[in-house]
């Protein structure tokens, strides 16, 4: 598959970039996809969740009153589950959710969901481009050169560019990563993928290996 490059003036370049079909055309495996989002939406998860349980509580010990013959349930200390302000049954404790996934099965879904947006139509690839300092405005008018405002993107360069990257970190619907930080999530998570050329280049290497 080819597409065109165009400038960060909206206009093309000429020129064109060769989308491998053993990466971005290959028939999608929703498994294997499923997995990936899962693995990295639990991985997101902190895990600190904590209950103080009976043994924990701060209390007496004392028992509030004798076992038999007051014709109530028996009752033990003041740090009863029961009780208000008493330990909780079972609580929560701090884990950890991360799971592992196979390094074939992960790319397997890149290439998956990558393959799915070609196939969608939502891939657009734009020259490189960089600011001398981060301009909010200067990037937006990018934006709209490319048709994007308003719509949800991600933006990957070959490899971090600062000044782009807080240009654009206060704007809601766009994020901006590496090639390499790329993941079957934030694929999906968005309308459209906008490509720079080194970054083409370097999926390309990436699944080469």
């Amino acid at each position: 598959m080819k597409l065109e490059v165009v400038n960060i003036q909206g206009q093309k370049t000429g020129r064109e970039v060769d989308l491998p079909d053993d990466i971005f055309g290959i028939e999608p495996n929703d498994h294997a996809v499923y997995l990936a989002v899962k693995q990295y939406r639990a991985n997101q998860r902190q895990g600190t969740h904590k209950a103080k349980e009976r043994n924990e509580v701060t209390g007496s010990t004392r028992k509030l009153k004798r076992q038999k013959g007051t014709g109530t349930a028996r009752f033990g200390d003041i740090k009863n589950p029961l009780f208000r302000g008493g330990g909780r049954v079972f609580g929560p404790r701090p884990r950890n959710y991360s799971i592992r996934l196979n390094k074939k099965v992960r790319r397997l879904a890149r290439k998956s969901v990558l393959s799915a947006k070609a196939a969608s139509g939502e891939i657009l690839v734009v020259e490189d481009f960089s600011f001398e300092a981060p301009r909010t405005r200067e990037f937006v008018n990018i934006l709209n050169n490319l048709e994007l405002s308003g719509k949800k993107f991600v933006l990957v360069t070959s490899d971090f560019e600062k000044e782009v990257y807080l240009s654009s970190r206060n704007l809601k619907q766009c994020r901006v990563m590496r090639a390499g930080d790329l993941n079957t999530y934030d694929i999906m998570n968005t309308h459209t993928l906008v490509l720079s050329e080194g970054a083409v280049e370097k999926i390309k290497n990436t699944f080469a290996n």
